[in-house]
């Protein structure tokens, strides 16, 4: 895929989930990838999609005064707990290239009383409308995968440009294990979903080094990316509150008997075939929602699919998505 069909298909998924009502499973995600319940309660509450791949304030080790940029900032959830350390003198500053999710942002900026320290800007992360050596922190929660092969780089070396040399990086993100095969890099839907798009942990060390970095740590943190599949499972009792994949999971079309589809294993992923899907940013699972929609090729609306997690794997050589992709947490020095 060439960068402009990658942002193109990009912005069009993340525009429709930041103009979805506040996912009910969003909270459980948070947890799962290192929220604690005090922070999630004390943002605004449509900040968190439940979009996280880990969180990058925990090693962030943000003071008050600094000033920190966001990448990919989304309805700004990292940004609202960020600014709550940084006290009157700090600075946040949200950077994401959705008109949606910044008018998202800006409308939870409204509701938020550290509103006097924060700033959201429209930019591509690989061109960021800021001076040099402005921050003390750059953090990041799973985005950087979205960004198109050709035009990571860019990516790195702007962040070492508006860092002060001593600045430091702090990123949660989806990298690969392994090498993922052709096919799946090329597949549009894996890569709005996280995984396509996902570097291996040596390039994605490699981006550091080359934008000038130095102390760089690339830490798996083992968690497990079927977060959205159990989490789906969780909703079952309630799925007109779910979102997002987590809705299109539980949603059921009417088949042509007037029977409901069930499905076995980990999940069961109902969909009619024109239904507009919208991302799970985090990868859990774009895992098995993901995977299943982009070999679907249902001849009618009313057909109905059922694939469990087994049987998505299959596009795996039948391995864990775990065994591809994971959550990582990258750390690194400006000198």
């Amino acid at each position: 895929m060439d960068s402009r069909t990658i942002y193109q298909h990009v912005q069009r998924r993340y525009g429709s989930v930041a103009q979805a009502e506040g996912p009910q499973y969003s909270g459980a995600i948070a947890k799962a990838f290192g929220y604690s319940e005090e922070e999630i309660n004390s943002v605004p509450r449509d900040a968190n999609l439940g979009l996280s791949c880990g969180n990058p304030l925990a090693i962030a080790s943000l003071r008050p005064g600094e000033t920190v940029v966001d990448l990919g900032s989304g309805a700004g959830f990292d940004v609202f707990l960020a600014a709550k350390g940084l006290g009157a003198n700090g600075h946040v500053i949200g950077v994401d290239i959705n008109k949606d999710m910044l008018s998202r942002a800006r409308d939870n900026l409204a509701k938020s009383p550290e509103a006097g320290n924060i700033t959201f800007i429209e930019a591509n992360i690989t061109s960021i409308p800021l001076d040099n050596s402005i921050a003390d922190c750059v953090i990041s929660n799973c985005v950087i995968n979205l960004v198109p092969e050709a035009d990571k780089p860019a990516v790195f070396i702007e962040m070492a440009r508006i860092l002060k040399p001593g600045g430091r990086v702090a990123i949660s993100d989806i990298l690969a294990r392994k090498t993922l095969p052709p096919s799946l890099k090329e597949d549009v839907t894996l890569y709005t979903g996280c995984i396509a798009g996902a570097a291996t942990t040596e390039e994605y060390k490699q981006f550091l080094k080359d934008a000038g970095f130095s102390d760089i740590m690339v830490v798996d943190t083992e968690s497990d990316l079927n977060i959205y599949v159990n989490t789906a499972n969780l909703l079952q009792g309630s799925n007109e509150n779910a979102v997002g994949c987590c809705r299109q999971l539980l949603e059921t079309v009417d088949s042509p008997t007037g029977e409901k589809a069930t499905g076995k294993g980990n999940v069961s992923c109902f969909s009619q075939v024109k239904m507009e899907r919208q991302p799970c940013h985090d990868a859990a699972v774009s895992g098995a929602a993901l995977l299943w929609e982009s070999t679907t090729d249902a001849p009618s609306k009313t057909n109905l699919v059922s694939q469990d997690l087994e049987s998505v794997d299959s596009r795996f050589n039948g391995t864990d998505l775990n065994k591809w992709v994971g959550s990582f947490k990258i750390f690194a020095l400006k000198p």
